[in-house]
């Protein structure tokens, strides 16, 4: 059937506009066609809708053409896309921002220069087998004649048979093929082999996989997994303590769904962890594995996208929190590790999606399952668990013979008053160094801020370096002279003398990550000491040489951020210190403990992951903190017990649903009377749930104030009716002429 309008989606926060579909052109729904919108510009755009009812408009545009072979969306990809704009109070056009990787979506001013910026992938050669050839006694006396005459291309097909049965495929690329190209250009004249070009295809490799063997223990908690599945449970949490071997799970559920033709998630929570996370799979998986993060180049994450999209199954995705946007279309186990992580929500821009909630979303839409794995899960995913909502798995054990850390609290205050510290290090961290170092083992040194000190003071005036743009100090950065805002970007020059008073020096105040690298260097003068963090990591490479640095022992003190807190395995690892357990309890977060216990617990598990048991070392001035206690305890379940109490008595999450509104403008007092407006307009409707507007910590960022309202829904009420609420009250306030040119984001389910 031929209709004569498409509603197109376009990468911009708009909704979807309605174009003509011209004589003789045919479209589908989820295809990709250019379009030009506005009076000079051409854009990509998602066909949503086709349908024959005319727009009000008089006027209307006409698609320009169709952009690639194939849809990029199935029925699946754009019900997805739906629910994350209605969830997350967004446009679709959003959405596909997000979603698509950036060569797919171009943009020009002209309708040729979008055809010549319109991404096509890389083609190469592929082989097959002459049809004349499929008889084996044919075969057989080629062969003959082949050996005697022709010894090279006798070889070649060979090679080519041989490959050809190792992939369980047809066609062979060239690319897998030894010979040369003479050779088989001879065979191809000889119409023993032909050749065609297309995109490249991912070898599937066997269908059968070198498992690793599980302990009694691991085996019990992968049955209760096939349990809770086989029970009519979408999703399960694997709650492992740090070292327990939750990976190997994993990979027995990977190899059962991919046996079985189906495609497999593998979500993780940081680029960082990909790298040794892919290795470990490609020796069990092989050329089934495919990679999914931003540091990969734009044209492999888009040929990625469109090989996916005519992919018969079996495909094997390990990748962070974009990759759920992949179009794998028969997904049947979507797995998230470190499921507690943070950078499983983005931020900015919008959609503000969480990846943990879409990887259960979509498991539940297509029938298959999510586990959650984690040694210190969210409040959220506990809760669930604990409810029989999802199901649960428990490995208490550390894998093989393993045993867990002693961890040790340090007063600072009692070091400061006995005169037992050096520099930010107490005697007793320092003595636990020295012995380590003796041994010949490793150490892990965390501090929760990178650069030298948090920024510089003057002694005599108080004058402090603050961002010219944001409400916030520079952050000195010593080995580079520098003072950095890590909100904008802005750097200067670092100054030695104040330029307020002109009487004092500059002192660093606080420190950061390079300050502890200089003081460790300084007091362990044979130990090699290298950092990890943002500012040393700078790329995949730089990143890649510091960790094998330290897996291959050429590296003695590691010092970083939270980087080093992440998934690591080092067996050379003897005693972790945390240098200020305090800066982690002490943030005006309402998460603020359950982060504190999950960073802490998780940073400690990289002590000890072979027999001999590991030590941990924290820093506290508040030695008895009850959350520093339950981190000793490793008593998981006494910290949920005591946040948990502590949320419903004050109606956070996971007791109630949260709506973050924070509106930006340049005139502080427009925004303040925008801010007024908008929060009357939402009191109307919801009450006392509303919250603000409050300026939050840093409330000036590139030159824009900020203002916040906090809106919270219980959760027992009705979250979609509450959605459409807001989202008729942002469209009301949008229309509003006085208000048109301050920025509102919504933020659902902050973190």
């Amino acid at each position: 059937m031929n209709f004569r309008f498409a509603d197109i989606v376009l990468p911009l926060a708009q909704p979807a506009y309605t174009f003509a579909v011209p004589e003789g052109v045919t479209v589908a729904e989820g295809e990709a066609v250019s379009v030009q919108f506005g009076p000079r510009k051409y854009y990509t755009g998602i066909v949503w809708r086709l349908h024959d009812r005319p727009p009000a408009a008089r006027r209307i545009k006409a698609v320009e053409r169709r952009l690639y072979d194939r849809p990029l969306l199935d029925a699946g990809g754009r019900a997805l896309w739906e629910w994350l704009a209605a969830y997350y109070l967004c446009s679709l056009g959003e959405v596909m921002r997000c979603a698509l990787p950036a060569l797919m979506k171009p943009s020009a001013d002209s309708a040729r220069q979008l055809l010549d910026e319109e991404f096509r992938p890389r083609t190469e050669t592929y082989y097959t087998l002459a049809p004349d050839y499929a008889d084996p006694a044919a075969l057989d006396a080629l062969f003959d004649r082949l050996e005697r005459r022709a010894p090279k291309q006798h070889a070649a097909l060979l090679e080519l048979l041989d490959e050809r049965e190792r992939s369980a495929s047809a066609e062979v690329a060239r690319r897998l093929l030894p010979a040369e190209r003479p050779v088989l250009n001879a065979l191809c004249r000889k119409g023993v082999l032909e050749a065609c070009e297309h995109e490249r295809t991912v070898e599937r490799g066997a269908p059968h996989f070198r498992l690793p063997t599980l302990t009694p223990h691991q085996q019990a908690a992968l049955d209760r997994l096939r349990a809770d599945f086989a029970a009519g449970r979408t999703a399960a949490l694997l709650h492992g303590i740090t070292g327990s071997g939750k990976t190997e799970l994993y990979i027995h559920l990977i190899a059962e769904t991919l046996a079985a033709g189906d495609d497999v998630l593998l979500l993780v929570p940081e680029i960082a962890l990909t790298a040794q996370l892919i290795e470990r799979m490609e020796r069990i998986f092989g050329s089934r594995v495919t990679a999914y993060h931003s540091r990969l180049t734009d044209r492999r994450r888009s040929e990625t996208y469109l090989r996916l999209t005519h992919s018969a199954g079996g495909e094997f995705v390990v990748g962070v929190r974009s990759s759920i946007f992949l179009p794998l279309r028969r997904l049947r186990l979507v797995i998230v590790d470190e499921e507690h992580d943070a950078s499983y929500k983005q931020t900015e821009p919008a959609p503000r999606y969480a990846a943990r909630d879409v990887a259960v979303w979509l498991a539940q839409r297509v029938g298959g399952h999510a586990v959650l794995g984690s040694a210190t899960p969210s409040l959220e995913t506990w809760l669930h668990a604990a409810t029989g909502k999802y199901g649960r798995a428990e490995l208490t054990e550390r894998y093989g013979a393993a045993q867990p850390p002693a961890i040790l609290l340090s007063d600072t205050r009692r070091a400061a008053r006995r005169n037992e510290r050096s520099g930010h290090f107490n005697k007793l961290l320092l003595d636990k160094i020295a012995a380590t170092l003796a041994r010949g083992e490793q150490v892990m040194l965390f501090q929760n801020r990178r650069g030298f000190a948090p920024y510089l003071e003057c002694p005599e005036c108080g004058w402090t370096a603050r961002c010219p743009h944001c409400n916030v100090t520079l952050t000195y950065h010593k080995a580079r002279g520098q003072l950095v805002c890590h909100y904008c970007g802005h750097t200067v020059e670092a100054m030695r003398r104040c330029p307020a008073c002109k009487a004092a020096e500059l002192q660093p105040m606080g420190f950061g990550t390079e300050k502890i690298e200089e003081q460790i260097a300084a007091l362990f003068p044979e130990a090699r000491v290298a950092r990890l963090d943002r500012d040393k990591a700078t790329s995949e490479r730089a990143y890649g040489e510091i960790i094998a640095d330290f897996a291959a022992h050429r590296t003695d003190i590691l010092v970083g951020t939270q980087m080093i807190a992440k998934g690591f395995d080092f067996e050379g690892v003897a005693l972790v210190g945390v240098l200020n357990a305090d800066n982690l309890l002490n943030n005006p977060d309402f998460r603020a403990g359950e982060r504190a216990y999950q960073l802490l617990t998780q940073v400690a598990g990289r002590a000890g992951r072979r027999a001999a048991p590991g030590e941990v070392v924290i820093q506290t001035a508040d030695p008895s903190h009850p959350l520093l206690l339950q981190v000793v305890a490793g008593d998981y379940e006494a910290m949920a017990r005591a946040q948990l109490a502590e949320r419903r008595d004050f109606g956070y999450p996971p007791y109630a649903r949260l709506l973050l509104f924070t509106l930006r403008h340049r005139d502080p007092a427009l925004l303040r009377r925008g801010a007024s407006a908008l929060a009357g307009q939402l009191r109307e409707r919801f009450g006392g749930r509303l919250l603000g507007p409050i300026a939050p910590p840093v409330d000036r960022i590139r030159g824009e104030y900020l203002l916040s309202l906090l809106l919270k829904i219980e959760a027992k009420a009705s979250s979609l009716r509450a959605r459409e609420l807001v989202a008729g009250e942002l469209r009301r306030f949008a229309a509003d002429a006085a208000f048109k040119t301050i920025t509102v984001s919504v933020n659902v389910d902050p973190q």
